[in-house]
């Protein structure tokens, strides 16, 4: 038999959570055709690469990013590709671009998720040829895709074409019935055309950019009882996923999301779970005992028959600003009429007028009750600064040393004075260790919420699964471990596709060849660094990303090399690798297993 690649001698994990063993894989048509404990016969196949001492696993999958934009005119997409992402989903937080517009688009996807609103209006002006689900799919298919694609239709998305964008943000309008019955048409349609769900958004800071209606939340923030039934019951009936984001001012919209997901039964009739996918367990700073509310609410309501999920970044939250932008703000008043204003002049003016430094001096002090931002100064370090003296200063600490300006006083002097030249950093939550390796162990938790495509210049969470497997694996060699290698691999590729029921995340044979060598022993502090690249797509705007090439020497996407060596193969870009995976559809038949390619015992 012959194949079209051979990686031979690694360390293979096939994404179920088996134990791994060395192993020899042979790749043939896109997929895995053989996995044998005995060298295989390398007669005739172009490309055998030898993977001694290093992990061969399945591409990781990626279940929340914010790349609609960007894969129009970026289909690589390889800041993720690079890391062995090889599976992303596309369509988070209520936000696609299968309905609305380029302007309304720009307004939903600009302020939300940081991304300059003049490119997004251009890009999706210039390249939105569909008018349906499954044209988008096409579309997407058109393109030299990197990496799979799956995506969730948004709620926003669907309202705001339905309604207009004016509409659908007002809290005194309803939808019509008939506008009504448009929404679930679309939502079917998109499920038709192998959606993996719906996503939905009740965050009330996350605001609309624009001029027609600024400032206002999401369009999906405003859907009341009746609207939110019908959809969910489309996405029940059809087994598909709900991604939500509940209101965290009103911490009683998280349980009822997560008491919704339960299926009834009652003399063998009732309802099937609903797949919910909520946003999201994390350890925050300013309220450190709600983890574990998260992690005792997701194992109550699944005992009791929901089928409930947290999404989680399993690593330390650290968000970048530039001066005063930054999303954490629009969650206080004070915060949110600065970043209401886009010219500079007018923000300089607020920030300058005493009333208003005291209404943010206000908000700063009121630390009680639900908020993201631990709202301290003083654990918020200045790493750029054209004043080099307040250079690896605190807020706070630059306060002190001002004559005891308060803190808050001392953040807007220095924005005042230089801008988005002023760079600073804090870490808001996933700060403890032991706690990340709790929620690392807790089957109601997904790994993945890396938010990759968004938050340019604030957040760089494209390698999180190395990360990941950067903390199993040092904890497995200082004698102390919280998952199995095997573990880590299967909470990032196998247990997430299979539960968006997608065909991607394993490594055995007949499956698609999405696969990554690791080199464990570069698993090391380069992860958790930072570096910045351009984007072209958005005029060069330089964004955060993270540069770890050693550590991940193969890449291959459908059988084919897409990343070596720090490098994107020639492929990449040219022709299309990826292709969109439809919820619940196998792309080719799997491969007949004999011989070879029967799958030896993993001792």
């Amino acid at each position: 038999m012959t194949y079209d690649t051979i990686i031979k001698g690694g360390r293979w994990f096939d994404g179920t959570g088996a134990p791994s063993a060395v192993r020899h894989l042979g790749l043939r048509g896109g997929r895995v055709a053989a996995v044998s404990a005995e060298p295989l016969d390398e007669s005739g196949c172009p490309e055998v690469v030898d993977a001694t001492g290093q992990w061969v696993m399945p591409g990781m999958v990626d279940i929340h990013t914010h790349y609609d934009v960007e894969v129009l005119e970026g289909p690589t997409l390889e800041e993720s590709l690079r890391h062995g992402v090889t599976t992303i989903l596309l369509g988070s937080c209520s936000l696609s671009t299968v309905h609305v517009d380029a302007v309304d688009a720009g307004d939903l996807f600009g302020r939300v998720e940081a991304i300059p609103r003049q490119h997004v209006i251009r890009s999706v002006g210039a390249h939105k040829t569909w008018r349906s689900a499954e044209e988008y799919v096409a579309a997407l298919e058109s393109l030299p895709l990197g990496p799979n694609l799956a995506s969730f239709i948004g709620h926003s998305d669907m309202r705001a074409a339905t309604m207009g964008l004016d509409r659908a943000t007002r809290d005194d309008v309803r939808p019509t019935r008939s506008e009504l019955d448009r929404m679930e048409r679309m939502l079917t349609e998109a499920l038709d055309a192998g959606f993996i769900g719906m996503s939905a958004q009740q965050l009330l800071f996350d605001k609309l950019d624009g001029d027609l209606c600024r400032s206002r939340t999401l369009p999906s923030t405003y859907a009341k009882g009746h609207e939110m039934r019908r959809l969910r019951d489309v996405l029940r009936r059809r087994g598909r996923a709900l991604q939500a984001g509940p209101d965290a001012t009103h911490p009683h919209t998280i349980v009822t999301q997560a008491l919704g997901s339960i299926g009834l039964k009652l003399f063998g009739m009732g309802r099937k779970p609903l797949k919910t996918s909520l946003l999201s367990a994390a350890d925050i700073k300013a309220i450190p005992f709600i983890i574990h509310l998260m992690r005792l609410l997701g194992g109550v309501v699944n005992r009791l028959g929901a089928d409930f999920r947290w999404q989680h970044l399993p690593v330390p939250f650290e968000v970048y600003a530039d001066g005063i932008d930054l999303v954490i703000f629009e969650e206080f008043g004070a915060g949110a009429a600065a970043l209401h204003l886009q010219e500079k002049l007018a923000r300089d003016e607020l920030m300058r007028d005493p009333a208003y430094r005291a209404r943010f001096r206000k908000d700063y002090e009121s630390k009680y009750g639900p908020r993201v931002w631990h709202r301290d100064f003083f654990d918020a370090e200045i790493v750029e600064c054209p004043d080099a003296s307040v250079v690896g200063k605190s807020f706070g600490q630059v306060g002190v040393e001002r004559g005891g300006a308060h803190p808050v006083d001392a953040f807007l002097d220095l924005v005042l004075e230089h801008g988005t030249a002023l760079r600073w950093r804090t870490t808001i939550s996933n700060h403890r260790p032991k706690i990340l390796q709790k929620m690392a162990q807790t089957p109601s938790i997904q790994m993945g919420f890396s938010d990759a495509g968004a938050h340019l210049r604030n957040m760089a969470f494209y390698n999180v699964g190395l990360r990941l497997l950067k903390h199993v694996h040092d904890a497995e060699k200082a004698g102390k471990p919280f998952l199995s290698v095997e573990q880590a691999v299967h909470r990032m590729t196998g247990e997430l596709a299979e539960w968006y029921d997608l065909d991607a995340g394993h490594l055995r044979v007949g499956d698609r060849a999405d696969l990554l060598v690791v080199d464990p022993e570069r698993l090391d502090a380069s992860l958790e660094e930072y570096a910045e690249a351009p984007v072209d797509q958005y005029g060069g705007l330089s964004r955060m990303v993270n540069r770890n090439d050693a550590t991940v020497p193969l890449v291959m996407v459908g059988g084919r090399t897409v990343w070596r060596d720090g490098r994107a193969a020639d492929v990449l870009g040219r022709e299309r690798t990826g292709r969109f995976l439809r919820a619940g559809e196998t792309a080719v038949d799997p491969l007949p297993a004999s011989g070879a390619d029967s799958l030896p015992s993993a001792s």
